[in-house]
């Protein structure tokens, strides 16, 4: 139990895939002018992520390794595909506000980085709560990010408006692109010194890698990047 515990406090602390190794930042970025987009956008990757995870690593000693990655991809478009298809039929209104960064998820690296450095090598429960710690964090960051825009940039919470506009004055910088650059940046500036903190304790957070940082040691992508350092 203790491993798979650890498995789900990676994805939300140590390896949080939004404020630790800035991953998926397109649809961070894009979606969270409000919590509820925030939310869903987590929630829907977290769904996709748990699923691939349990395919992935089920049929991994099947799966070829010169068609490795176009079958992860395979694998990830069919459940997106589903994802998509539930929502448009119970959340509409969802739906359409995250548009295309739904069938995006396809392509997301935090997806296909978790197929391919640890389902495809280990096995099936590990890699499920794997998906749902990476999933969580990816929610969790998301939501974050979509509270403080809409807060800020509207004075409400999941659609509901808290602060008066009586005394309140929207800053509707919040809900436009500048603004989440802001807000990531503030939330990245506080998990940074919880990593101060935690490397005090002696329990260091997660090193950024690969493209962020140029080190391809763990890239399932090495071989083929043309933009690998040497």
């Amino acid at each position: 139990m203790n491993k798979y515990m650890e498995r789900l406090t990676n994805g939300l602390i140590k390896e949080n895939p939004t404020f630790v190794l800035m991953l998926g930042m397109c649809p961070t970025l894009a979606v969270t002018t409000a919590a509820m987009n925030g939310l869903g956008m987590g929630l829907s990757t977290t769904l996709v992520l748990v699923f691939s995870n349990l395919l992935i690593s089920a049929f991994r000693k099947v799966i070829p390794d010169g068609v490795r990655m176009p079958a992860f991809i395979v694998i990830v478009a069919s459940l997106v595909t589903v994802v998509e298809f539930l929502m448009k039929a119970y959340t509409p209104d969802l739906a359409v506000q995250l548009g295309v960064y739904i069938p995006l998820i396809v392509v997301n690296c935090i997806i296909l980085g978790r197929a391919e450095s640890y389902a495809s090598k280990n096995p099936v429960t590990p890699s499920i709560f794997d998906g749902i710690g990476m999933g969580l964090g990816f929610t969790f960051g998301l939501t974050c990010i979509g509270i403080i825009r809409e807060i800020l940039g509207a004075g409400q919470i999941f659609g509901v408006q808290f602060l008066s506009l009586d005394w309140f004055t929207p800053i509707t910088i919040f809900v436009m692109a500048p603004g989440a650059f802001l807000v990531l940046a503030f939330l990245v500036a506080i998990m940074n010194i919880v990593r101060e903190k935690m490397e005090k304790k002696g329990k260091p957070l997660a090193a950024p890698s690969g493209c962020l940082t140029g080190d391809c040691a763990h890239c399932g992508q090495s071989a083929m990047c043309t933009g690998k350092k040497s």
